[in-house]
């Protein structure tokens, strides 16, 4: 177990190691930044004569308020340079056609739509154009952008780079690109193979949210669309899908993970309401782009919003139940909650555009998957140790010739002897439990999974019961349980109790109880206060079993 830890540790520093040696790389490679005018489309409107009397552009730098569209975007006067590239950040639009003013005022055009936009894209999704050769030099450019979602930007920036520095920051991304790959690549080898041997339901959803993680990350880096030939816009849609299952199986796994019921029933039927919600959004807006562009980017933000807030309850719940790595599995997730917010920000127009804000999220996630991966393997430490513990508990109640040597819970005669030794100064309440169905769950796990069944039902019904109460198998798959009169919630507490335990193999367990009050003096009171329990039994049985019955009175 330590092993695996060390192993992740060492994934971890590989993965540090490689974003400290690229980050400087991609950084200085920012070129010559191009500002920027923008405005509307207006019919007539000529290339040519916009380049040679450019006027009525908003030079302001600010671009959401002016809504989907077609648009023109006018450089500023280019400077002598020995760039040759044209580069921006991809948005979803339908064509773009870049028009080129050399010096001695030719101008040539790059056209691209959606559709073939993957041949100009890059590492980092960058749009990358070569500006064409010409005998002087280009004095200017200007981008007819056609069908702009303007959810994010019309042209978002535009910089002039070398081809050394085009190679340099492709070198420095993919290097980035494949470390955060081989993290998640790792994690669901190693992952599979635990839950193969485990057979945790929590696994399954870590793997399928790692699995997402990396499908993303090889869609927000630009490799899919030259990979798949994909359309550039169904690309980013993609994205958006990739982002909000990640969030949902991120949910999944946390509420699965934790032992204790950290959410209240209420929360977690609003739980379930959001996530449903987050994911009809998600699909709506997938299928409806690009139309009303703008607000079904809103809405669907503001699902993302609502989804990420399901993530603070989740953690106070966790931290309030003091287990060593629930909190080090909220400090785990507290870094992509952080970057979540600031990339929701920026979608909103509340923080400005920049690069590593834009791919953080790729950083933030693979630092919260190795964690968590540390996390899940100290649980798995812990389970393990708890198992070895109540392995030998069991062993020593073997040698107890008064408890039962499967669940370790008193035997029928010890209970009897127990409660008429209390003596009659007050009421009992028996409560008779039967578990539903048990020959099925034999024929399903087999006798072995069946015993494993009935141990982990044994400690749901001790762990629910009164510490002065009495908890005993009366035999095969029947318990019982005495306990003051006082508690006459006790029948519904076990039920809850019952249906709330976390079985071998996720399985479905319920069970029938039949209850009823009475003294025990003598043998004679056991005998008629079971008989009466065991006829309440029998009606919740015939009721429909998983449920609890009284026995009615004479």
């Amino acid at each position: 177990m330590f092993r695996g830890i060390g192993a992740r540790l060492v994934v971890a520093l590989a993965m540090l190691l490689a974003f400290v040696v690229t980050a400087p790389v991609v950084r200085a490679d920012v070129g010559i930044a191009l500002s920027t005018c923008i405005k509307p489309v207006q019919p007539g409107d000529q290339a040519a004569q916009i380049l040679s009397r450019p006027a009525h552009f908003d030079c302001s730098g600010a671009q959401r308020h002016w809504g989907s569209g077609d648009f023109w975007v006018l450089s500023q006067p280019l400077p002598a340079t020995d760039a040759t590239l044209i580069r921006s950040a991809s948005l979803y639009q339908q064509a773009a056609t870049i028009h080129v003013l050399y010096a001695d005022g030719a101008i040539r055009r790059i056209r691209f739509d959606h559709r073939d936009a993957w041949r100009r894209l890059k590492m980092g999704a960058v749009f990358e154009v070569a500006i064409p050769a010409h005998r002087v030099r280009p004095v200017r450019l200007l981008w007819q952008i056609e069908g702009a979602s303007n959810t994010r930007g019309i042209l978002i920036n535009p910089h002039l780079a070398t081809l050394t520095q085009s190679h340099r920051r492709e070198m420095g991304l993919a290097a980035l690109y494949a470390a955060f790959a081989g993290v998640c690549a790792s994690l669901l080898i190693s992952n599979l193979a635990l839950w193969r041997s485990l057979r945790q339901r929590f696994q399954l959803a870590y793997c399928a949210m790692v699995m997402c993680l990396m499908v993303y990350g090889v869609s927000t880096s630009g490799v899919l669309g030259p990979m798949l030939q994909m359309d550039n816009n169904r690309r980013l849609l993609l994205n958006a899908g990739l982002l909000a299952l990640t969030l949902f199986l991120a949910v999944t796994f946390a509420r699965s993970f934790f032992d204790l019921p950290v959410l209240s029933r209420g929360m977690r039927r609003i739980a379930d309401s959001v996530m449903a919600f987050l994911l009809a959004t998600t699909g709506i807006y997938m299928l409806l782009m690009p139309w009303h562009a703008v607000l079904l980017d809103r809405v669907l933000m503001v699902a993302f919003v609502m989804g990420l807030s399901l993530v603070v309850p989740v953690m106070w719940g966790a931290w309030r139940a003091r287990l060593p790595y629930v909190r080090t599995f909220a400090l785990a997730w507290s870094v992509p909650i952080m970057v979540a917010g600031v990339r929701i920000a920026q979608a909103m127009d509340l923080v400005g555009w920049n690069f590593w804000i834009d791919n953080s999220t790729l950083i933030a996630m693979a630092l919260e998957a190795v964690t968590s991966a540390m996390v899940i393997a100290w649980r798995i430490k812990l389970v393990s140790q708890e198992r070895d513990a109540a392995r030998e508990k069991e062993s020593q109640a073997l040698r107890l010739a008064d408890c039962d040597p499967l669940t370790g819970l008193l035997n029928r005669r010890a209970l009897l002897r127990e409660a008429l030794a209390s003596g009659g100064v007050s009421p009992r309440l028996l409560i008779l439990i039967d578990i539903d169905h048990f020959r099925q769950v034999n024929d399903a796990l087999g006798h072995d999974g069946g015993d494993e069944v009935l141990r982990v039902f044994a400690n749901t019904l001790r762990g629910a019961a009164p510490a002065d109460a009495l908890v005993a198998r009366l035999g095969g798959e029947e318990f019982a349980v005495i306990s003051p009169s006082q508690t006459t919630i006790l029948p519904d507490r076990l039920l809850d109790a019952i249906r709330g335990a976390r079985m071998p193999f996720d399985l479905r367990v319920t069970a029938s109880l039949g209850s009823s009050i009475g003294y025990l003096e003598t043998e004679g009171d056991w005998t008629r206060l079971y008989r009466e329990a065991d006829r309440a039994l029998y009606v919740a049985k015939n009721a429909g079993r998983d449920r609890a019955r009284w026995a009615q009175a004479a």
